[in-house]
């Protein structure tokens, strides 16, 4: 479209004749295009719309139609600019006068603030300074006024006695109601200070009870008749002393620890401000926090005391019979102070449990040291005795808070310690520890808190010393002086007497004598020359003994002059203090008393199973069908492994059982400095005995605390300790069996004797005088296996049960020996079994030399089974059925050994079928 047109083209469109219905026609045949943004290109739309081929006329034609469209749009435009014209010029009126306005206003606002500024600094400042020294002035005049008042009153006393004097009575009444008059004005002034500063008096005794103090203050709120508003504002300051106390001593601990002196802490909430409380902190600060705590309690309690005792006798001092406040006295709601005191006891241990557990809770002890950890039991099991002489109360929110931690700390604790006494046991070489005969452990520190109590359901918080019958309470022994919560020194250095012995043995004398021969009649003590005494129980056989038997006799036992200390290692000993350490925890704090004796018994399930997998286990043995494990003991050790020992091996299972493996400890494995295949030393022997005989007296140290964990043990938990102490502690002395006989399996080569015996011919014809080589050889054996007890014995002590069950094993295996080669006999005639009876009872004669071993372990099993022999058809048959002791093997060579000679062939296929039927329920 064209450029908009001038004024001079307004005017010639102006001018120009119109037609309005032909100009809009000519509007609505532009294009529409033109009527879009401002950015379409006119030209170029246009010059693309030139046809390929161009006709002058045309373009002529064409361009005469825009001209017109052009003129229409233009006329258009200039109409309607013409037509708004007016209101143009109006609206420009309007905004050149609002900018005319807005000057004139600007102008108004600065003279304002002028004017302001000056009314300021002359009127408002000085009038207001004025009113100020006029408001002084009122309140000096009135001071004045009072001063005046006071110096009347003060100038009252004398004009009444001269007023009294001159005898002007009237003038004297006059006086004094004019007196009481003024009095009056001041009167609630005063009043109002007084109760203010009594306030502040009587939160004073919330810290630190003075009775003098406190006297003065009841008798100041008995003159101002609020004596029961005194209690109910005494116990809220009880209950802010609890608060503002027990923050201050934690914010104290917390600000020296982090050396910050800014106001962070200060800003903190208490809960909030405990959880900042460092580990090297916490018993100091727990200990002031008590005796903080202590210093409330105690006033509290001695203005019960006050109240209940001197109240009555302080009170008429104070007062004249007939004065008003006597009147009061007498109608003194005394029932309500003595219940507000009674409440008040509830709720004041109820906001110190309160504050304590919050303490309590803010820190994880389980990183505490034992000996740390048994202080903050004892410093809250003598708050819960405060409590229990302060209201009567039982402490449950402080027992549940305690025992929370408790149980954490000691699953930690118990945790360590298991994986301690694995590394203990794996390092264990099982030498003797050395201690006195007369050794308890009562003598060890762990256990004196037993003989401090000697009663298990005592408290073993440090009692007062009384030599009275009656109790003397916390309250009424540190009433006056001292605090039952003052950090008492470490009593470590006090330690017991030295339970070690140098050598093993109580004196040199003893030492020397320990090693000399057995043969020799000097080494003999006198009660040994009169009677053998039994080792386990004392007592003396009825017989006398002659002394050629005394000196076989000697031969079982290896160490009747060596005192009798108990044999336990080191590794014995540590769990011995571990368990007093456990016992002291459970006497403290007694909730956890069932957690406390379950990881106790755990202590001696896996020293138990330890035992047993280092000396005791042989499948071998165990296949013989002796029986040497029981069936208690098997079922014991299976619950051990169970329950205690991690069996898990791939890496799959460590990840799905990581949860249950928390509660299990890796099974030991024996060092390897422990040697037990040597021949010479009986196969580690030594060290057998050691461990063995260590876990027996182990068992014997846990039966003696029995009574002592039954006492504290809750009921409905008693099973449990009983199954213990039936079921794992009384099967200690069992494992003597399997772990001997392995010995004794070795000690003795019954396989050359085996050997031996197959070369001996034994269908002779003729009875023989002279027993066989096989015997002399098995006693040498024996005799061999006597040497060697000697030298172990010279090591390590072997008591009397341990050797009787050594010779018992190695007795039963040569005889179940013998009774092998027998049914290894081919062929053998009645003189043959005559042999065998002579080479049995040769046998028999001098091994009872050897041992004073009686009767004769499985003597009846050899001597039955070769007179088994003689039997006819029917008995043996009979008999066969009633011995199933022996072996297929063994019963069907005594079959066919007989076939020929008293038995024949029908006879022989009968009692096969009888072993066979025997035989069949094993299979």
């Amino acid at each position: 479209m064209a450029p908009f047109p001038s004024n001079e083209e307004f005017r010639e469109l102006r001018e120009q004749p119109s037609d309005p219905q032909a100009e809009q026609e000519l509007i609505n045949s532009i294009e529409q295009v033109y009527f879009s943004t401002d950015s379409f290109d006119i030209v170029k739309y246009e010059l693309e719309k030139l046809p390929p081929v161009l006709n002058l006329q045309e373009l002529e034609e064409y361009r005469d139609k825009l001209k017109q469209q052009q003129a229409a749009v233009s006329k258009k435009v200039a109409d309607l600019i013409l037509e708004k014209q007016p209101a143009y010029v109006k609206e420009l009126e309007r905004v050149t006068s609002l900018q005319t306005g807005l000057q004139l206003a600007a102008v108004i606002c600065t003279n304002g603030r002028r004017h302001l500024n000056i009314a300021k600094e002359g009127f408002t400042q000085a009038s207001l300074g004025l009113l100020a020294n006029q408001r002084k002035r009122q309140l000096l005049i009135g001071l004045l006024k009072s001063l005046r008042t006071i110096k009347t009153l003060q100038r009252t006393d004398v004009r009444l006695s001269e007023m009294l004097e001159e005898e002007d009575y009237p003038g004297a009444i006059q006086l004094c109601l004019e007196c009481q008059k003024a009095a009056s004005n001041i009167k609630i002034v005063k009043l109002t200070l007084l109760s203010e500063q009594l306030d502040v008096a009587l939160s004073k005794i919330c810290k630190n009870f003075d009775i003098n103090h406190y006297t003065k203050v009841q008798q100041a709120y008995r003159l101002l008749g609020k004596t029961q508003t005194a209690m109910d504002q005494l116990h809220m300051h009880f209950t802010q002393a609890i608060h503002n106390t027990v923050f201050q001593v934690v914010l104290g601990y917390v600000e020296l620890c982090s050396g910050n002196t800014d106001t962070k802490f200060q800003k903190l909430q208490y809960k909030d401000l405990c959880t900042h409380v460092t580990p090297d902190s916490y018993i100091p600060c727990l200990a002031d926090l008590c005796k903080a705590l202590w210093e409330v309690m105690l006033s509290y309690y001695r203005t019960m005391e006050w109240h209940e005792n001197k109240s009555e006798n302080v009170y008429p001092l104070f007062f004249s019979e007939g004065s008003n406040i006597g009147t009061e006295e007498t109608n003194f709601d005394r029932g309500y102070i003595k219940k507000k005191l009674e409440h008040g006891l509830t709720r004041i241990w109820q906001d110190v449990q309160l504050k304590v557990k919050t303490y309590l809770l803010g820190t994880d002890l389980s990183i505490f040291k034992y000996d740390d950890f048994i202080f903050v039991l004892d410093i809250i099991s003598r708050l819960m005795q405060v409590g229990e002489e302060f209201c009567g109360s039982k402490s449950e929110v402080l027992q549940e808070s305690i025992r929370k931690q408790s149980v954490n700390y000691f699953k930690n604790y118990h945790r360590t310690r298991l994986d301690e006494l694995r590394m203990f046991l794996e390092n264990e070489t099982w030498e003797l520890c050395p201690v006195k005969s007369n050794f308890s452990i009562l003598q060890l520190h762990e256990f004196k808190f037993m003989e401090q109590s000697r009663s298990p359901s005592v408290s073993p918080s440090k009692q007062p010393a009384s030599t009275s019958s009656k109790t003397v309470t916390l309250f009424e022994q540190y009433c006056s002086d001292g605090n039952p919560f003052e950090i008492q020194a470490n009593h470590k250095d006090e330690e017991t007497e030295d339970v070690l012995a140098s050598n093993g043995y109580e004196s040199d004398e003893q030492e020397k004598s320990a090693y000399q021969e057995y043969d020799s009649d000097s080494d003999v003590p006198e009660e040994l020359k009169r009677d053998y005494v039994d080792e386990q129980t004392g007592d003396a056989p009825v017989k006398s003994v002659s002394r050629e038997t005394l000196k076989s006799r000697k031969k079982s036992d290896y160490s009747l002059n060596k005192v009798n200390a108990p044999i336990l290692t080191n590794t014995t000993l540590n769990v011995i203090r571990l368990v007093g350490k456990y016992m002291q925890m459970m006497n403290i704090l007694k909730p956890i008393a069932f957690d406390v004796i379950h990881f106790m018994s755990q202590l001696f399930d896996y020293y138990l199973y330890a035992i047993y997998t280092f000396f005791g286990r042989n499948d071998s043995l165990e296949s013989t069908g002796l029986g040497l494990s029981s069936s208690r003991l098997r079922t014991t050790l299976n619950r051990i492994q169970e329950s205690l020992i991690d069996m898990v091996s791939n890496e799959l299972e460590v990840i799905l059982l990581a949860e249950e493996r928390k509660e299990k400890v890796p099974s030991p494995h024996l060092s390897h400095l422990v040697v037990l295949t040597s021949g010479d030393t009986l196969y580690g022997l030594a060290e057998r005995v050691v461990a063995t005989e260590s876990l027996v007296f182990l068992a014997e140290q846990f039966e003696f605390l029995q009574p002592h964990l039954d006492a504290v043990m809750p009921a409905v938990k008693k099973p449990f300790l009983q199954q213990f102490y039936s079921q794992t502690v009384s099967t200690a002395s069992e494992l003597r069996k399997p772990i001997y006989w392995i010995v004794a399996g070795k000690a003795i080569d019954y396989e050359q004797m085996l050997l031996l015996m197959a070369n001996v011919k034994w269908d002779v014809k003729e009875i023989m005088s002279q027993h066989n080589i096989y015997v002399d050889a098995l006693l040498k054996e024996f005799e061999q296996f006597n040497r060697r007890l000697n030298e172990v014995s010279k090591r390590v002590r072997i008591p009397l049960p341990v050797s009787n069950i050594l010779w018992e094993h190695c007795i039963r295996l040569a005889n179940r020996t013998i009774v092998e080669g027998y049914a290894n006999v081919k062929k053998c005639s009645n003189e043959g079994r005559a042999l065998m009876q002579l080479d049995f009872q040769q046998f028999l004669m001098k091994l009872e030399k050897l041992t004073d071993i009686r009767p004769i372990p499985d003597k009846e099993f050899v001597e039955t089974y070769i007179k088994a022999y003689y039997l006819t058809e029917n008995d043996m048959e009979r008999w066969i059925k009633e011995h199933r002791e022996y072996s297929t093997k063994q019963l069907t060579n005594l079959v066919n050994v007989c076939l020929g000679s008293h038995i024949n062939k029908k006879a022989r296929q009968k009692l096969l079928a009888a072993i066979d039927d025997i035989d069949r329920p094993k299979r």
